[in-house]
């Protein structure tokens, strides 16, 4: 997985096997119990033990060295300014294609970021709440551009985004129906200032004009300090899709209220001309213009194959040109307790750093 573009000389991702990276999952415990898996994944994705094991421990461990860092930078600049601020909730941007399954990958995180000690308070919050209701749709002429920027109310996206940031309480997000396929009116669901919120979306990663007047033009993932774009082929996102498509054909789409109920009695081959209709109009062409070239601002990049198991991962490389600091981690070395008597998860790495300076002296 090659992300430069043709004048680049240096790649700026680091790109793993997904043997290289499961092996960096070092001791970091399976706290999600067996029973757990099927309520976790989304329709047609896979999850197992396995994937859990080699994709997303390895993730959780990152992301809590990433989280640390970021409360200790938090804490050294709220010293530094002499100021008593708000809560500042880390904010992690899911993005990716239709049925890729970047909501399972969401309710995976959130459930392994919970289990983090101390508990975390993790909220797991879509975009989808933030589209525009289908009347107004309708009246736009974007029905059939359903999913594409300009069919979410974006200032209504970026004002609860921002609430968040400024650690406001309660923060509330709509509601949105798949079943109606549809906002729910007067339906909201509130967000009580967490500790990790996770935001998910097909487009998260967008960015926006450059302003003429030198003003900030905020876009949504101005607010994220983490991102993962959930990558596959067209041809297995298609294949994907219209397999969705026939699934809910013969489930959901039979429920009168759902707004496909007139493709419940397609045939097969009805529903999969029908299924592809549908993908080249609007998921292809959503994704060739607007999702797949953010791609290359995401964090990490999961990249999965025909069979829903991520092949490969790439992290985008932190640049730093001179020596570890003194205290560092790796300047130095082996903490002195073992696995069983640290902490695991959230707040492991300040353990570690609290081990290390007591026996170096380090401040």
């Amino acid at each position: 997985m090659d992300i430069r573009a043709p004048e680049q000389l240096y790649n700026p991702y680091r790109i793993f096997s997904r043997e290289q990276w499961a092996r960096l999952r070092d001791d970091t415990p399976m706290t999600l119990e067996p029973g757990e898996f099927d309520r976790l994944r989304s329709l047609h994705d896979r999850l197992d033990i396995k994937e859990v094991e080699d994709i997303y421990l390895p993730l959780s461990r990152l992301l809590s060295i990433y989280v640390d860092s970021m409360q200790r930078l938090y804490y050294a600049q709220r010293q530094f300014l002499g100021i008593q601020d708000r809560k500042v909730p880390y904010i992690i941007g899911i993005a990716g294609s239709v049925a890729g399954g970047k909501s399972t990958t969401a309710r995976v995180l959130q459930a392994l970021l919970a289990r983090w000690s101390p508990r975390p308070k993790v909220d797991l919050v879509t975009t989808d709440g933030f589209l525009h209701p289908n009347a107004v749709l309708e009246r736009l002429g974007l029905i059939q551009k359903k999913g594409f920027p300009a069919s979410y109310d974006l200032p209504l996206l970026l004002s609860f985004l921002s609430d968040i940031k400024a650690g406001r309480r309660p923060v509330r997000a709509p509601v949105y129906s798949h079943l109606t396929y549809d906002i729910i009116p007067n339906e909201w669901v509130e967000i009580d200032r967490p500790d990790i919120l996770i935001f998910e979306g097909i487009n998260v990663l967008q960015t926006g004009r450059l302003p003429r007047d030198g003003k900030a033009v905020p876009v949504v993932s101005d607010f994220f300090d983490f991102s993962v774009y959930i990558d596959a082929d067209e041809a297995v996102l298609r294949e994907w899709y219209i397999r969705r498509f026939l699934t809910l054909r013969d489930t959901a789409f039979h429920d009168p209220r759902s707004y496909f109920h007139r493709y419940a009695p397609l045939s097969d081959e009805e529903a999969t001309a029908t299924a592809l209709a549908i993908w080249e109009r609007t998921n292809l062409a959503n994704l060739e213009e607007n999702i797949l070239p953010t791609r290359p601002r995401a964090t990490l990049i999961l990249k999965k194959g025909a069979d829903h198991v991520v092949e490969t991962v790439a992290l985008r490389r932190l640049w730093h040109s001179g020596p570890p600091p003194a205290c560092s981690p790796s300047a130095r070395g082996s903490a002195s307790g073992g696995p069983a008597d640290r902490p695991q998860g959230y707040g492991s790495a300040w353990w570690y750093r609290c081990r290390r300076a007591a026996a170096s002296g380090c401040p």
